[in-house]
């Protein structure tokens, strides 16, 4: 068995299009929620959304080849260069060793819509639709990008995509099948046909009050706020990462992944599924169950995500749940969908390593059924020995990660 760490990461989100950037507001408790800018909200019951702002993707890629991609597979593209570039990991690693394992939720949805009505107003369907609309072309083109002839994998598990594809690779590095992997996921939903669709099955909240949107553990919580963007990280075989004097952010031990077998959208309302997702990753960790612990929660500011989870964290550490920090990040980035899982994976290396808690926003009605300590408006330091991530998605699909200093 190998060892696994992070030895790289990128980001492109709501509160910032790269990682510093990102780190800085969450710790700052920055709010990346606002009315909708890219098209006309009053078509649509829900106003509000995370959207990813200022980004310029020919930092990152040509202006022909981004004219052949959907905006996931351009965030995707630039927060892999990010990590890339961080890591220092291109040309210090076999390219058979090398792999690929990004996930995206929903796909390129934006070309899929263009590309349909086309085909209904009797206009040219573009012979890139299919390339561009795939969920695992993301993958593809990482691949290519840097030349990763290793495993490669595109996870698609709606919101735990990006958080079951960093765990699938930390096994495949972990079983010695790949030196590195380039890990995470994407997503770029904010168009009519995606909200409208989230909307209908009421999983978006109403309000049009930015600051009163995504609000995780919050008794007034009404939904969830649609985010973009994409978050990547470089995991690296220890020793390897070693031999080349790589730094590293934090060890990934442990994962977990299990499904609810409950409903199509809803969580079980009873959280068990989550909670043994959480408990098979502390196991394989090796929680000693009196270390400091930081949880970077799926937090989606859902009536039934955020009370089931809350349960999951009592059943798994009983009263040490109310010692434990915890927060959620979607409370400034809204929620990325499959890219989620990855951003909010690095947000949990970052306060391992630095010792920063990052605060859940927004927060100011308590609820009896979310009673533990959510780490509301401001961030707080704490010295923690393990970080969790944990996400939970549509079908049941439930992925945690753990880290260690």
């Amino acid at each position: 068995m190998k060892r696994v760490v992070i030895t790289g990461i990128g980001a492109i989100t709501p509160i910032g299009n790269d990682v510093e950037t990102m780190w800085d507001s969450m710790k700052k408790g920055v709010c990346g929620i606002d009315i909708i800018s890219k098209f006309d909200p009053s078509t649509t019951k829900a106003k509000v959304a995370a959207e990813v702002k200022g980004f310029d993707p020919t930092e990152y890629i040509d202006k022909r080849e981004c004219r052949r991609m959907d905006q996931f597979c351009q965030y995707a593209i630039a927060a892999a260069a990010q990590a890339v570039k961080d890591s220092g990991i291109e040309g210090n690693v076999d390219e058979d060793r090398f792999g690929v394992y990004v996930g995206s939720g929903v796909g390129g949805i934006q070309t899929f819509y263009e590309q349909s009505v086309n085909l209904y107003t009797d206009k040219n369907i573009s012979p890139f639709f299919i390339p561009m609309m795939i969920g695992n072309i993301a993958a593809g083109n990482v691949a290519i990008r840097f030349k990763a002839k290793g495993p490669c994998l595109p996870v698609v598990t709606a919101c735990s995509t990006s958080t079951h594809a960093v765990g699938e690779a930390f096994r495949a590095v972990k079983y010695g099948l790949a030196d590195a992997i380039i890990t995470g996921g994407a997503e770029a939903t904010i168009t009519p046909l995606a909200i409208k669709g989230f909307t209908s099955c009421k999983a978006l909240t109403m309000t049009d009050d930015p600051k009163r949107a995504s609000i995780p553990f919050d008794k007034e919580r009404s939904g969830f706020v649609m985010g973009e963007g994409a978050g990547m990280l470089i995991l690296e075989e220890y020793e390897h990462a070693k031999a080349r004097g790589a730094k590293i952010y934090a060890e990934i031990c442990g994962y977990g992944n299990t499904c609810d077998a409950h409903h199509i959208t809803a969580p079980d309302p009873e959280g068990k599924g989550a909670a043994r997702c959480v408990k098979l990753a502390l196991e394989e960790a090796g929680y000693k169950g009196d270390e400091e612990i930081y949880i970077n929660a799926h937090g989606t500011s859902t009536s039934l995500n955020d009370a089931g989870e809350t349960k999951a964290f009592k059943e798994v550490l009983g009263e040490r749940a109310y010692k434990a920090h915890i927060s959620s990040t979607k409370s400034m980035t809204g929620h990325m969908l499959g890219a989620t899982g990855a951003v909010e994976a690095i947000a949990a290396a970052l306060a391992l390593k630095e010792g920063v808690i990052p605060p859940t926003v927004g927060y100011q009605v308590p609820d009896p059924e979310c009673d533990l300590d959510y780490t509301p408006n401001e961030a707080v330091k704490a010295e923690v020995d393990l970080a969790l991530s944990t996400t939970f998605g549509f079908g049941g699909h439930n992925a945690c990660i753990v880290l260690r200093k």
